[in-house]
């Protein structure tokens, strides 16, 4: 356990509080059991040693590890429990808890047997999380870290701005936006974010390796979580990359899903399976009609999007409709209700109609409906109902 200790530390000394994300400022850190999920490298991690270095004085009342960590192929959670306890430790903080066989019996454990330790933890994994988060459910209270919205980008580049109200976005946005072009040049950094900012490693990486370890990210979801939660074979594993390929590939339309199964040689309710399962890992995103949004049910998504614009970028089919589309719906469906409308690319809290594309955009397509708007890219501002594409990444 020294080592972990000694590891632990080192970390911690290397973590800066200069930029907080904003889910550390809403998360109960006073509960007992405390889960944060979230992508592969959207900084759970970070958040954890953030809080450690803000909320302890004295950092050996506290633990950080993560489960992939040797010290675990032979010791348990409860044995990591009881060495803490004897060593008056009050908090742990466990990272990629997906790693440990059967985890979440042993954190059930630690919140049952060990009443004087805080525990919070977190896992990558989403498929193997939200599998076995439901066991949990009566004791943890279960949070989730998203990557990167194009604000928030921007305070990791040190230009610091608030979050803007959707509704403020739609009946005021030729004065927010002036307001914010006056203090940057917001396409260039808008391009940049759509290519290599969702992720906040961004700031330690090269845009090349930025993008190879978004790529094998990729990989790692198909061909270790998805494994874990489903009986699946290698031959539809890489059925499930090829999907992407052919995702990303097309422009935005509906999906047929009758030619994509036959592209696939699989049926249409594998296809379905594979849909689902990469939208639950973060790495698709599938749209319905408002009617047919039933996460349990086997229905065909009307439109398939990447779940961020850097997953685009890293398969190297950065098709720019698409790449419109996808940034477009990532910040809307953090805090709203998104689906796939009769006319229009996206229908909003059903609502609001939107039609994204470039600076010409025209409303030919959603003419006469009420609350409709255009998301136009390579606009510093806007005018009536048409928008700035990158205003609305100031959503959250």
């Amino acid at each position: 356990m020294d080592t972990l200790k000694r590891l632990y530390l080192r970390l911690l000394r290397l973590t800066s509080t200069e930029i907080i994300r904003d889910l550390y400022h809403t998360i109960s850190w006073n509960a007992r059991l405390i889960g944060i999920k979230g992508a592969r490298g959207v900084g759970k991690t970070t958040m954890m040693l953030q809080r450690i270095k803000l909320a302890f004085p004295d950092p050996k009342k506290a633990l950080y590890v993560s489960l992939d960590d040797v010290w675990f192929a032979s010791h348990s959670l409860i044995d990591l429990a009881e060495m803490a306890s004897k060593q008056e430790i009050t908090h742990l903080f466990i990272d990629e808890v997906h790693r440990l066989p059967q985890w979440e019996r042993q954190i059930k454990n630690l919140y049952d047997f060990f009443p004087d330790i805080h525990v919070v933890f977190t896992g990558s994994s989403l498929l193997e999380i939200d599998h076995s988060v439901a066991d949990l459910s009566r004791r943890a209270l279960i949070y989730t870290l998203p990557g990167l919205s194009f604000r928030q980008y921007l305070e990791f580049q040190g230009k610091r701005f608030e979050r803007i109200e959707l509704t403020d976005i739609l009946h005021n946005h030729l004065t927010l936006a002036s307001g914010i072009s006056q203090e940057i040049n917001v396409l260039p950094e808008f391009r940049k974010y759509l290519k290599h900012g969702f992720y906040p490693f961004y700031t330690t990486e090269t845009e090349t390796d930025y993008l190879i370890r978004v790529n094998n990210m990729i990989s790692s979801v198909i061909d270790n979580d998805i494994p874990t939660v489903e009986k699946i074979e290698y031959a539809t594993l890489l059925k499930a990359k090829h999907l992407l390929t052919i995702i990303a590939t097309q422009t935005p339309s509906p999906l047929n899903a009758k030619r994509t199964s036959e592209m696939l040689d699989v049926s249409t309710n594998q296809l379905i399976k594979i849909l689902s399962l990469l939208e639950r890992s973060q790495i698709l995103r599938l749209l319905y009609y408002k009617s047919e949004r039933n996460p349990n049910s086997m229905a065909k998504p009307q439109k398939v999007l990447f779940n961020n614009s850097s997953l685009l970028y890293a398969l190297g089919y950065a098709d720019t409709g698409k790449v419109r589309e996808t940034f477009f719906a990532a910040m809307m469906a953090e805090n709203h209700d998104i689906a796939y409308p009769k006319a229009g690319d996206l229908i909003v809290d059903n609502r609001y109609l939107f039609e994204v594309g470039g600076a010409r955009k025209s409303f030919d397509q959603i003419k006469d409906i009420p609350d409709s708007f255009i998301a136009a890219d390579e606009l510093d501002c806007g005018i009536g109902n048409k928008i700035p594409l990158w205003l609305f990444g100031f959503l959250y």
